[in-house]
């Protein structure tokens, strides 16, 4: 049963803003450990080279990367596809390229939620024009029930519903991402109508 979390400070008035706890830190934490035994296991023996989507998969793959054993790198990139409401644009576009090449490298692709699947298609059509040696997919949360692209990921945190969620590097209109559990937000009147005019 999902816990409450402590209310959000109201950014106007009539908001009745909240966040409600769907996975706690403590599930977080545990499964986060679980995905790094199974990456590790795959290639037991190979250097890593983890790629976060910024900014939501920060937390995640700081996570990750702490409990994988052995050789692992880093790297970052940015593409944009939110607005600042709760429904994609459905566009995707790259803001922050790899610092490096890939070419050759086991890459993991870490990522916080896959719900269209429209971001992860794209990057995975931009890192494949790379040549890396390989590329597999991380994601902490996976929302089906939005898949637009016919996209999947290796391992995966959580399944969750269609519910627009926060917390854990996610965020609406930047604001959550520093929330320990992953949480429903749950939009006052006025949010709600800006959203959809989005």
């Amino acid at each position: 049963m999902a816990k409450k979390a402590s209310k959000p400070q109201p950014k106007g008035k009539g908001n009745k803003e909240g966040v409600r706890v769907l996975i706690s830190r403590t599930r977080i934490q545990r499964r986060i450990t679980e995905m790094a035994r199974e990456i590790r296991k795959d290639f037991p023996d190979e250097p890593l080279h983890l790629v976060g989507v910024l900014k939501g998969a920060v937390f995640f793959l700081t996570d990750l990367g702490k409990q994988i054993p052995g050789d692992v790198s880093f790297d970052f990139i940015a593409v944009s596809s939110y607005g600042v409401g709760t429904h994609s644009s459905g566009q995707v576009r790259l803001t922050r390229d790899l610092d490096s090449s890939i070419e050759g490298q086991t890459v993991i692709v870490v990522e916080d939620i896959l719900d269209t699947g429209m971001t992860l298609q794209y990057l995975l059509r931009v890192f494949e024009q790379r040549r890396p040696k390989r590329i597999r997919v991380a994601v902490l949360l996976d929302k089906p029930e939005r898949r637009i692209a016919p996209v999947r990921a290796d391992y995966v945190g959580f399944t969750i519903p269609n519910e627009f969620v926060v917390g854990f590097g996610l965020d609406y209109a930047e604001r959550y991402r520093n929330l320990p559990d992953v949480g429903i937000l749950t939009l006052g009147a006025t949010e709600k109508s800006a959203a959809k005019a989005v």
